[in-house]
Parts: structure tokens; sequence; C-alpha cells
């Protein structure tokens, strides 16, 4: 171990979005243009996503949350029907069915991906069965072809791309590998409008149903209305809408963002093989899985600690490793594990095994692009020098 390990003075952020300039005065410029709701920057940003990721439609929301929400209510899902959804995933994922009234029906997750198991979802399908929310936990998609194989035919694919943002899958970028798909741009993604989130579509009649409901219902928005022959006229309201439209601030920041994200991507993937080449004498940690089709999205470096080699639990590892200071995290919940779903559902730890050993033993570490190789070698120095 050199000298790095003990530098207790350096902190290193488990991520921190990489924002400047550019992006405070395309904010300014919004601010001063005088139109700080939706509007014409939004709209610029849409347009730019939805050409980046090689869909026909893009609606600017306000978090992925509210975008996976706006899915489901757009596609009918409701009281009576049934969403599958893997048991390894941020809350969000399930909470958004329970809005609209269904029912989530959690399946088991590959531990070696920590993507939804296709052979769970089999096993879980019904003639209840609506939709499915794949999630493509981390930036890496989940298998579509698989999970299509065995849906039925009716049920709809809804991408939980939270992590996503230009990820791509056998050829085909994330949010146009089903029928709607949700990205969020909170500040641990790869590119941020602080909170904020899109949704993609190949279907126009669904894209024109989400437009509308994502503005109260309102027939027009409200761009259209101020710039059109009769602004004094309020719009007609012919459906049950929300209110999940992005700011134009958040627009021009997104824009920004959105112009960085493949220089982003390029820089996260040489760190992570970096990181994979440089820690592969750990036989305690296994490094997260890299598709030999397609591509990684990197929001985070999601690593496994193998409880019965690694020198350490899992959470001493991180303990120790925050007292070197750097930061980690588990990857993300066991949803069925939660206070609120494990008592209303009655569910069990065991499940679910691959779900309950992905919370048990997953660790995040640095990776973002506000990191340098000095920080890259203290993580890897601490790492190698966990005893």
């Amino acid at each position: 171990m050199n000298d790095r390990t003990t530098m207790t003075e350096r902190k290193i952020h488990i991520s921190l979005p990489s924002t400047g300039e550019e992006e405070c005065e395309a904010v300014r410029e919004s601010i001063l243009s005088g139109w700080v709701t939706q509007g014409p920057k939004v709209a610029a940003f849409e347009k730019l996503f939805a050409e980046m990721h090689q869909v026909p439609h893009a609606l600017a929301v306000t978090s992925c949350t509210t975008g996976l929400h706006l899915a489901l209510a757009g596609l009918g899902v409701g009281p009576g029907d049934e969403v599958i959804i893997p048991a390894f995933t941020w809350i969000a994922t399930a909470n958004v069915v329970l809005y609209c009234g269904a029912t989530p029906v959690f399946v088991d997750v590959d531990p070696a991906t920590n993507n939804i198991d296709p052979e769970d979802v089999a096993r879980k399908v019904t003639e209840r069965t609506k939709a499915i929310i794949p999630v493509h936990l981390f930036g890496l998609c989940a298998d579509m072809d698989a999970i299509r194989a065995v849906l039925p035919d009716g049920v709809h694919v809804i991408e939980d791309a939270a992590c996503a943002s230009g990820a791509s899958y056998k050829g085909t970028p994330a949010g146009g590998l089903g029928d709607v798909a949700s990205f969020s741009f909170h500040p641990r993604k790869s590119i941020t409008t602080g909170e904020g989130g899109m949704v993609t579509t190949v279907h126009p009649e669904l894209a024109e149903k989400m437009d509308k409901m994502r503005n109260h219902g309102a027939e027009i928005s409200e761009e259209q209305r101020h710039h059109g022959p009769s602004p004094w006229r309020l719009p007609e309201f012919n459906m049950l809408g929300f209110n999940y439209r992005m700011t134009d601030l958040q627009g021009a920041m997104g824009l920004v963002q959105l112009g960085k994200l493949e220089g982003f991507i390029e820089e996260r993937q040489k760190w992570a093989e970096h990181y994979c080449s440089e820690l592969e004498g750990l036989d305690w940690l296994q490094m997260p899985r890299i598709p030999a089709e397609g591509r990684h999205a990197w929001q985070a470096f999601v690593t496994r600690v193998d409880p019965a080699s690694a020198p350490h639990t899992r959470n001493d590892i991180m303990a120790k490793l925050n007292d070197r200071g750097v930061a980690t995290r588990p990857g993300t919940h066991a949803v069925h594990e939660l206070g609120f779903y494990r008592e209303r559902f009655g569910l069990e730890p065991d499940d679910f095994p691959g779900a309950h050993d992905c919370a048990a033993n997953t660790m995040a570490i640095p990776l973002h692009n506000r990191m340098d190789a000095e920080d890259y070698a203290h993580v890897v120095d601490c790492l190698r020098g966990l005893d």
C-alpha cells in the first residue's frame, strides 16, 4: 500500500454532477428570456434527446418516477391489472404501479447482471398481466430479447431507463426497446437537470396522450396557447391529467448536459476498464458485467463482494473505505424486503434469493466525471489494502 491510501484528507464522492459555466450561462439566458416554465428550451431538449436515442417521440417530465407513472397511466393500467417488476430496483419502480391502483408482481434478478430474470418472468405471467417494467440497472440494458420471448402478445413493455441515458442493447439505444421508457436526470445519473426525467415512445398515439396528461390533460400546451391566435382562451380538458411538466430552466441545462453525454460515457468506459484491470487480482470482488453486444452507460460501477472469501463483510468494507475517504453505496434495494412492501404483500427475504443476494452484497465504488487519475489510484489502493 502506498502513501495515497493513508491520505485521509482525500474525499472521493460516490458521484458528483459534472456541471460548470456552460450550464450556468444556459440557465441565465433562460431566466432573462422571461420564459421559465415548459417552453422552447424543453422542446429543443426533447428533440435532441429523441434524435440521440433514435426514437420519434420524447417528452420531458419532472422525474423518472413521474415518467413511469405517466407511461402506466397512458397505457391504461389500473385496478385489476398486474405489472411485473424486478425485486431488486429503486422503490419507485414498484410505487408507480400502486399509484395506478394496479398490483406489482415481483420477480427475481440474476446476480451476475443485477437485472430481471426472464425465467422467473415466465413463471409469473398471468392472464391479468398488463405490463412489465424491466430495469436497465446501473446502465446495463436488460436482456430484452429473452424477456419478450416469454411474454404473451398484448403485454406492454415499459423500460425503466433511469440509469440508461446513452446505453444500447444489440445496436438499439435504450428508450426504443419497448413500448415506452422513462429516464432520470437526477444528480447521480450521467447527465442531470437537478430533478427531471424524459419519457420516450415509438407510438405516436401514446405520445400525444402522454403529452396532454403531463399538462393537466389540456388539449394544447401553455406555449402553444400563448403563441397562438387566441392566447386569452383557456384550453379544453377532456381527460384526467397531472402536472408533470419540466421547466425551461431545466431544459436549458439539459441541452448542455446532453451535448456532453457521449464524452461522459467514453470517459466512464475508460475508467471502468481500468477498474476491471487493476482489481482483477481481488478474487473476493466481482466486477460488473460488460455487454458483448451493446453499450453500458456506466451510471454506476457496481461490484459484488463475495461473502465466502472477502476479508470482511460488505458493510465493514464500506465502513473501512469511508474511513479512508472513499465513498461507497449498496447497489440498491431489495424492494420486497422494505417494510411497506414486506408487510402489505407478506413477503420474505428468501422469496427472491437473487435480489436478496444483490441487496446484501453489491457495492458501488466511485465512478464519475469529476474524478481524476489520482482519485482512481486511491480507490484501487484502498481496495487492495483491505486485510
